[in-house]
């Protein structure tokens, strides 16, 4: 029996077990949708945009352990959902983006809604496909959800032309996928693990850093083990919060640009440095220059060879799966007669005890106006750290990483590498929908919300009781922070003047709007959010103006080169 292109397409979706597709329908993808609606094992999600779509099936990937899947049309649909794929491809989420193409015989004429999917999204892909005959699309999708979940995870797009999805063929679909010049390293090299072993034995100042490669390979009990068997000190990324516990005696605070006075000075000082599935990128490290004044020995394990010694160089590269490379570890220290000195460790906590009495995340608790970070504890304090919190781009996705202690892995999801305002919406949509019986929460900005406030359409059809935290200060905040200190007070361009009324907004897509402007009434608008259990929630808070995010290491300077709260 011979079946269409769109139905070997969904076909092999129900193989993979793909539960939701995110997408919006068009010309090129008709027949698709027309197979979609025949069955009921794959549910689509309509979104309201093409980047709302590959959000949602981002934030999906990253709240579970599953493929998120987006599907547009050809043309204007497929550059639509490039940010988003854009967005996953520079933070390693695996994804599968399905775009219609115009039919084979037009392409390269400049067809209606024909453009080059391929090319204009190979740089941001970990792979891309065009089916030109319908016998290679089973093979293909097998191939695309392969590449997407294995070795370094990323986003894998297959292009379809129409004709190609209405022409039959038989369908079989191959239980497994074999491709020789695609063969991710597993096991980590036995020799080089023992020389890490012997320089963490040996070590005086010992330090863990870890990255989103934690989180991805669920890599997080492998690294707790390691960091409490050893007795030192860990720092996560921003992408690696949630990998080790924050509330853990031995969590010394995220690192990097608006990381903490301790981590960073930790990470500068050190004198054996593992580094777990993270990159050395100048949000973290910030001049290479600057951070290999101090000697050291780095020890870097990730699975992708191409990130080691990219921007530093290390002393033991070790490529693999993080999971079986720090079992192979742990297993060798377990082992081993030798234990790292008790008196330089005892000495290197002090030091790093001494660090933290500057309180680097301090700020002004008794102000008469909103503080962000107040209400960023009050919501950890009555969520329990259990949310799953989303985040936009900017001073608001700054204190969420600070004052959210992140103990789980897969609760702490935004866009780090690409930065794309707009996310946190249709991330929070797809989080919800992986997890159902989770507290969702999107801490946001009034200029990030507004880049997918669409998706509210979204949340209203498929009631998903969201909560938002919109942290009003009424200006592009990390824009003013960098033109306050860098540019001179020069605000230019980033005084949002002509905002709309959030509650009168939210209540316009029928969800509930709350307006908070005074310190006293942020608790009972975060508690009466969390009663209404089936409805979305947006809580407009109004914030101080001038409030900066600190430390700061500023564009170009090194990680002890920081700018630091005003005293208070």
């Amino acid at each position: 029996m011979e079946l269409s292109g769109a139905e070997i397409l969904i076909k092999c979706l129900q193989a993979e077990k793909v539960e939701y597709v995110f997408g919006y329908p068009g010309g090129s993808v008709l027949y698709i949708y027309d197979e979609l609606f025949k069955q009921t094992k794959v549910k689509h999600v309509l979104v309201r945009h093409e980047q709302g779509a590959t959000h949602a099936a981002d934030g999906y990937s990253r709240s579970s352990r599953k493929v998120g899947v987006a599907l547009v049309t050809s043309g204007p649909g497929v550059t639509n959902a490039v940010t988003g794929i854009a967005t996953a491809y520079m933070d390693s989420i695996p994804m599968v983006v399905i775009s219609g193409q115009v039919p084979t015989h037009w392409i390269g004429m400049d067809a209606f809604q024909e453009c080059d999917a391929v090319g204009i999204t190979r740089p941001c892909v970990k792979h891309n496909f065009l089916v030109k005959d319908v016998k290679d699309l089973a093979l293909t999708v097998k191939k695309a959800f392969y590449l997407a979940t294995t070795g370094r995870p990323g986003p894998v797009l297959i292009d379809i032309p129409k004709d190609v999805s209405a022409a039959k063929c038989k369908f079989e679909y191959p239980e497994t996928i074999s491709m020789r010049s695609y063969n991710p390293v597993l096991k980590g090299h036995p020799g080089q693990i023992k020389k890490a072993m012997q320089l963490l034995l040996d070590a005086k100042r010992p330090m863990v850093y870890s990255g989103g490669g934690v989180i991805l390979s669920e890599a997080a009990p492998q690294l707790t083990k390691l960091v409490k068997m050893l007795g030192v000190p860990c720092t996560n990324t921003l992408m690696g919060l949630g990998g080790f516990p924050a509330t853990d005696k031995h969590f010394v605070g995220m690192l990097g640009m608006h990381g903490t006075y301790e981590a960073n000075m930790a990470m500068q000082n050190c004198d054996v440095l593992v580094a777990i599935g993270a990159r050395f990128d100048d949000r973290v490290i910030g001049d290479p220059a600057h951070f290999a004044q101090v000697p050291r020995k780095i020890i870097h394990i990730d699975i992708d060879p191409s990130s080691i010694s990219k921007r530093v160089k290390v002393d033991v590269p070790i490529v693999g799966h993080l999971p079986d490379v720090l079992d192979d570890l742990i297993k060798l220290l377990e082992a081993a007669k030798q234990r790292p000195d008790p008196k330089a460790l005892h000495a290197w906590w002090a030091q790093i005890e001494l660090w933290r009495t500057n309180d680097s995340l301090r700020y002004d608790r008794k102000s008469k106006i909103i503080k962000p970070q107040f209400v960023i504890e009050k919501l950890y304090e009555l969520t329990k750290g259990d949310a799953i919190v989303t985040s936009d781009v900017g001073q608001h996705q700054m204190w969420a990483a600070q004052f959210y202690k992140f103990d789980k892995p897969r609760r702490w999801i935004n866009s780090g590498g690409l930065g794309t305002m707009g996310f946190g919406l249709p991330a929070a949509m797809g989080a919800k929908l992986a997890n159902p019986g989770a507290s969702v929460v999107c801490v946001t900005g009034e200029a990030s919300f507004q880049m997918c406030i669409q998706e509210l359409s979204t949340c209203k059809q498929y009631r998903l009781p969201i909560k938002v935290v919109n942290l009003n200060n009424r200006y592009m905040g990390m824009v003013r922070q960098w033109q306050q200190l860098f540019h001179g007070n020069r605000y230019s361009e980033s005084y949002m003047d002509a905002l709309p009324d959030f509650v009168k907004l939210a209540e316009s897509y029928g969800h509930v709007g709350i307006r908070i402007d005074k310190p006293a009434d942020v608790e009972p608008a975060l508690k009466e959010a969390f009663k209404r259990t089936d409805d979305l929630v947006f809580m407009d808070f109004i914030t101080d103006q001038t409030e900066n995010v600190y430390p700061m290491v500023g564009g170009g300077k090194g990680l002890t080169e920081m700018i630091l709260a005003e005293e208070l």
